[in-house]
C-alpha cells in the first residue's frame, strides 16, 4: 500500500508550505455528460478451499472442501459535473453474481448467498447510486459508493465487492496532498443483497490524509470511530529510491492502534481474554529491492497488547493494509511475530509483456491464542501466476491463477488448508 505514516503537525507543516494545486478540476469541467463514463467489470472467479483435517462448518467436521465457480458483473457510471462555481454530478452502481457451479456440501467460499438448507443461490444482484458535488478540487459524495482507505477499505476479494453508504469528502487542493472525511452507516456484504447486510453497528466516522513530500517520498495518518466497536489510527511512511540504472530500493512502514470499546469484538476470533478497553498495537515493515526483471521483499510485522488486531468489524474486510495480511491468514493474533520473503518477475524484460509470476512465504509465531500456555506458530505459502493480453479483439483480458497453502499447530485457524482461486477478469469500457 502506498500510504504512510506522519505526525499530524509535520503533515500540518508540510501542507501550509506547499504549493496550491496548480488548476482547478472544476474550472476545466466539459460537462455532466461530455465527462461521464459507464464501465463494466465481468469476473470469473473459480474457489476451492480444501481443510485437510476437516472443514470446520461441516456437521461432521468431515467434509473438507468447499469448490464453486461464478460469474460476476461489476457495472460503475460516473458523471461528469456540470459548469460553473459548483458542479454536480450522480454515479451509480449495478452488481450481478451469477452461479456456474456448486452443490449441496460444497459451499461456504464466500462466493454466493445461502439458502436455509446450505445451498448457494442461483444469483443475486443489487444497485445504489449516490449524489455528488465539486467545488474546485473539492469533491463531496453521498450515496452507495467504494472506498479504498486504511481505516474503512469496502472488500473485493471475491466475486463481486463490498459497497457502502454514507458521505465521502475528498480535497485535492494542495499540491500533493489529499484529505478524506467520511461518515457511513451502512455496509453490503460480498455475497448479499440487503442493506446493511455487512452490518455497521451505528457508524463509522473517519478523517485523515497523504502527502507526498517529492515523488519518492510521502506519508499518512488516519483515524476511524467505529461507534461501540473500536477507535482506530493508522500511519504509513513510504520511501523508494534508485540505487542504480535499472535498480531500486524500497520502504514501506505501517501500523495501527486500535481501542476497542466492545469486550465481544475484542474476543471473539483475535485471541486473548478480551474486555472493554483493550487495545492492540500492530506494524509491519517491508523492503523490496528491484533490479530488471526482478523484485526480492522482506518483511516483518509484530502484533502486541491485550488482544490481537481485529478488523472486519464494522470498517470493511479490507481493513488491513499490512505487509503480512496475504491470501489466507493476516498474521494478526496476539503477541504474534511474522516475516515473509517473496519474489516477483515480470517477464516483459524476457520478451513476454503482460506475464508475471509472483511467490512468497510468511511465518508467524509466538501468537497467544488463550486456550493454553503454548507457544504456536502457523505459516503460508503463495504462488501467483498472471497474464494480461496486450493487444487483439480480448485486450486487456486478466488472467490469475493463485495457489495458497497454509499450515499450523493443532487446528490454530483452520490447520491445514489448501487453496486455488482461477480468476479471469476484462474490462469494458461503454463510454
Amino acid at each position: 500500500m502506498q500510504v504512510m505514516k506522519w505526525s499530524v503537525i509535520a503533515l500540518a507543516v508540510a501542507a501550509g508550505t506547499s504549493q496550491l494545486a496548480f488548476a482547478s478540476a472544476q474550472s476545466e469541467s466539459n460537462g455532466f455528460v461530455e465527462d461521464s463514463s459507464l464501465n463494466v467489470l465481468t469476473r470469473s472467479l473459480y474457489f476451492n478451499r480444501d481443510w485437510r483435517n476437516g472443514n470446520p462448518r461441516a456437521a461432521d467436521g468431515k467434509d473438507g472442501k468447499a469448490e464453486e465457480w461464478g460469474l460476476g458483473f461489476i457495472g460503475t457510471y460516473e458523471s461528469g459535473f456540470t459548469q460553473g462555481t459548483v458542479g454536480f454530478g450522480v454515479d451509480a452502481i449495478g452488481l450481478l453474481g451469477v452461479k456456474v457451479d456448486s452443490g449441496r456440501g460444497r459451499s461456504g467460499t464466500g462466493l454466493f448467498p445461502e439458502d436455509s438448507d446450505g445451498r448457494s443461490q442461483d444469483d443475486y444482484s443489487e444497485a445504489g447510486g449516490a449524489v455528488k458535488l465539486r467545488v474546485s478540487n473539492t469533491v463531496l459524495k453521498y450515496g452507495d459508493q467504494f472506498t479504498a482507505l486504511p481505516v474503512f477499505n469496502t472488500d473485493d476479494s471475491r466475486l463481486l465487492p463490498q459497497s457502502t453508504t454514507g458521505f465521502l469528502l475528498t480535497s485535492n487542493e494542495i499540491a500533493g496532498l489529499e484529505l478524506n472525511a467520511g461518515h457511513f452507516t451502512a455496509m453490503n456484504a460480498q455475497n448479499q443483497t440487503g442493506r446493511d447486510s455487512y452490518g455497521i453497528a451505528k457508524s463509522v466516522d473517519l478523517i485523515g490524509g497523504t502527502y507526498s513530500f517529492t515523488d519518492n517520498l510521502s506519508a499518512s495518518l488516519y483515524y476511524a470511530d467505529n461507534d461501540d466497536v473500536a477507535k482506530k489510527f493508522y500511519g504509513n511512511l513510504n520511501y523508494n529510491f534508485d540505487v542504480a540504472e535499472g535498480q531500486n530500493l524500497g520502504f514501506d512502514f505501517n501500523i495501527y492502534r486500535t481501542k476497542y470499546d466492545n469486550n465481544t469484538v475484542a474476543t471473539d476470533g483475535f485471541f486473548g481474554n478480551g474486555v472493554e478497553g483493550d487495545r492492540n498495537t500492530i506494524w509491519s515493515l517491508s523492503s523490496t529491492y528491484g533490479i530488471g526483471a526482478h523484485a526480492f521483499t522482506v518483511a516483518y510485522q509484530k502484533s502486541s497488547g491485550d488482544v490481537g488486531y481485529a478488523y472486519d468489524i464494522g470498517d470493511g474486510g479490507g481493513t488491513v493494509w499490512l505487509a503480512n495480511s496475504v491470501q489466507r491468514s493476516d498474521f494478526n493474533s496476539k503477541d504474534e511475530k511474522s516475516a515473509q520473503l517473496r519474489y516477483d518477475l515480470d517477464f516483459a524484460d524476457y520478451g513476454v509483456p503482460g506475464l508475471k509470476f509472483m511467490a512468497r512465504y510468511v511465518k508467524g509465531w509466538g501468537m497467544d491464542n488463550g486456550a493454553n500456555t503454548e507457544q504456536e506458530k502457523e505459516w503460508e505459502r503463495n504462488l501467483q501466476v498472471s497474464y494480461t493480453l496486450q493487444d487483439g479483439p480480448a485486450k486487456d483480458l486478466n488472467m490469475r491463477v493463485r495457489q495458497a497453502t497454509y499450515r499450523a499447530d493443532d487446528g490454530y485457524q483452520g490447520g491445514k488448508i489448501d487453496e486455488v482461486r482461477v480468476i479471469l477478469e476484462y474490462p469494458l469500457s461503454i463510454l
